[in-house]
């Protein structure tokens, strides 16, 4: 028998916001990245988003696509830095449930891991606030003399959530029936099928389709989503109001 772990994406499952983006305000605040691409290129895809129009993934494709081009070149220390300051502001701002989760998690001994697509600098920092086992994140390549190349290894993908939990799963010999996952999109969908006990929170309407339609990944799943003060679990079965 293994060790029983419980898998956290971050981004929409802990954090209320995304890490990412928080540093991508803060990095324009300090003017390394120029404001005004803010209103050239992600004003309008953001503001469609805010108004329920739009979706975020579109927004967040937008924005992650200026967020690595503007960071090329850029010394890590530095973005560490700025990094550190967002962590500070930002790290307990997060669900209830999946904070309160944390705590159960680790009063009954599990090992607990963050698999998130968010950068590794931001993700290293959220894990030591929560003194989780380890952390899996999208890495962001540095040269030699410590600058980002503005190569990625990406994470926010279900393809590679899994090969990132299979290398945690084979080093610490993880249980994967006695464990637990938590996860919003579907690039946490293969988070959610390898364990015995997936949770997915607060999910968009696309990973509840793909749960609907995935008959072991049904059975076996529960629904939580926190709005205000309460929390509500709910069955894969709930039903979905088109709009």
């Amino acid at each position: 028998m293994g060790n029983t772990a419980a898998f956290f994406d971050i981004d929409g499952t802990l954090f209320r916001n995304s890490l990412m983006i928080e540093h991508f305000k803060k990095m324009i605040r300090y003017e390394v990245i120029d404001p005004a691409l803010w209103y050239n290129r992600l004003k309008d895809s953001y503001s469609e988003w805010e108004k329920r129009y739009g979706y975020f993934d579109d927004y967040m494709d937008e924005l992650v696509e200026v967020y690595v081009k503007e960071l090329k070149g850029i010394n890590k220390a530095y973005i560490e830095f700025i990094a550190s300051q967002v962590i500070n502001i930002n790290w307990d701002k997060v669900y209830r449930y999946t904070r309160a989760r944390i705590k159960w998690h680790k009063e009954q001994g599990h090992m607990i891991f963050f698999i998130s697509g968010a950068p590794d600098f931001l993700v290293e920092k959220m894990a030591d606030k929560y003194q989780v086992t380890a952390y899996k994140a999208t890495e962001y390549i540095v040269d030699e003399n410590n600058n980002f190349t503005g190569e990625v290894v990406r994470m926010w993908d279900s393809e590679n959530k899994q090969k990132a939990i299979s290398q945690l799963v084979n080093r610490f010999a993880v249980d994967l029936d006695a464990s637990y996952s938590y996860g919003d999109t579907t690039g946490d969908l293969s988070m959610l099928k390898i364990v015995g006990h997936p949770v997915a929170v607060n999910p968009i309407k696309k990973l509840l389709v793909a749960i609907k339609q995935d008959e072991e990944l049904y059975d076996k799943t529960t629904i939580v989503v926190e709005r205000k003060d309460l929390i509500y679990k709910l069955s894969p079965a709930v039903e979905l109001i088109e709009l």
